[in-house]
């Protein structure tokens, strides 16, 4: 009889779906959601904001930082429209892809336009980007070199995840400080991101609930699909150089499933199973939720984002949510950000936020 009722128990828990020939185990929302927040887990530290605010005739422009640990400063900048009397703004949270920054014209030109449809839009360096990366960041060096170290590290307690996790973490702390402010809407603050960016987003937000509305952009996937269908090279291209290493240190000329699949476990784990998109995604129902993605995507490939977005979809439709799920395939363009993108992810702000 025990072990009746244990069977029962563990297929209450872990329930199997299947789409696009792969076989999902779906974890309760609430093991997600605990485990990833230990996982991420280190000591609080007091924010130590410092901002400096640059006025203009159409927008105002705040540089500054604040402290995501103890010793890790995180460089923002803050667009805002320009208002008669002091309110509490709604907030779009903008972040940027492998080798960028805040300060890419890209990036500074979403944030003049979310501030000019009435939001306050924030951009933050990721880790070991931009200001974080020093003055000598050739080829985003300073990215391979955290990411090879995190490789290394033999030392559990001093295990880093500089390919994702860390800035995961820093956009938790980056809700807790605009919460602080006098300007901000707590209640109103969404996010999104473009390629890893918007990995980041689907990240953070699955999990923090103080984000209400999402908007991840070319960033729907499967690590899992991609490892299993041979598809990975595009992601794995992000970061080539790790990946080279690693295949080297366990005795393989060139990149293959099986090193990719070592350095992933060991830096991102997780991340093919419990972690990835299909798993996190349904998190994020009820809240509006927009998933904009290209059918020729390299580093996303569309058969694995689908296993994403029926994922998304199931979640929503058995929370009488799924008019606050839209989902934007865009046929024959590859991996990269597009003006349709930005007009789909206005209107949507404007609605939900």
């Amino acid at each position: 009889m025990k072990q009746t009722v244990g069977l029962v128990t563990l297929l209450l828990l872990f329930q199997f779906i299947k789409v696009n020939g792969q076989s999902l185990k779906s974890y309760p929302d609430s093991k997600i959601e605990h485990d990833f927040l230990s996982l991420l887990a280190r000591p609080v530290t007091k924010p130590r904001p410092y901002t400096v605010t640059l006025d203009s005739d159409s927008v105002l422009t705040e540089r500054g930082y604040f402290y995501s640990e103890e010793k890790e400063k995180v460089p923002f900048l803050i667009n805002k429209p320009v208002v008669s009397q002091p309110k509490k703004l709604p907030v779009v949270i903008v972040l940027h892809g492998t080798g960028g920054s805040k300060d890419n014209q890209d990036i500074k030109d979403l944030l003049y336009h979310f501030s000019k449809l009435g939001f306050m839009a924030v951009a933050i360096d990721a880790r070991f980007h931009g200001e974080r990366a020093g003055l000598n960041n050739k080829n985003n060096q300073y990215y391979t070199d955290a990411i090879i170290a995190a490789w290394d590290n033999n030392d559990p307690e001093k295990q880093t995840y500089p390919f994702f996790y860390d800035t995961v973490y820093d956009l938790w702390k980056l809700t807790d400080y605009l919460i602080s402010r006098n300007d901000v809407d707590p209640t109103r603050i969404g996010m999104t991101g473009i390629s890893m960016g918007g990995i980041e987003t689907w990240m953070a937000a699955s999990v923090d609930k103080r984000i209400k509305v999402a908007i991840p952009i070319i960033a729907a996937q499967s690590f899992k699909w991609s490892l299993e269908n041979n598809r990975w090279q595009g992601r794995a291209g992000t970061i080539r150089a790790v990946h080279e290493k690693v295949a080297n240190d366990m005795g393989d000329s060139t990149v293959s499933a099986a090193s990719v699949k070592a350095l992933w476990n060991k830096i991102l784990p997780g991340i093919l199973d419990e972690f990835d998109c299909p798993s996190m995604i349904r998190l994020f129902a009820p809240r509006p939720l927009l998933l904009l993605s290209n059918g020729e995507d390299q580093n996303c490939p569309l058969p694995g984002a689908e296993i994403a977005f029926e994922s998304a979809k199931k979640a929503y439709k058995s929370k009488n949510a799924s008019e606050k799920l839209k989902i934007d395939i865009t046929p024959n363009e590859p991996h990269r950000f597009l003006p349709k993108h930005l007009k789909l992810a206005s209107e949507w702000f404007v609605k939900w936020l």
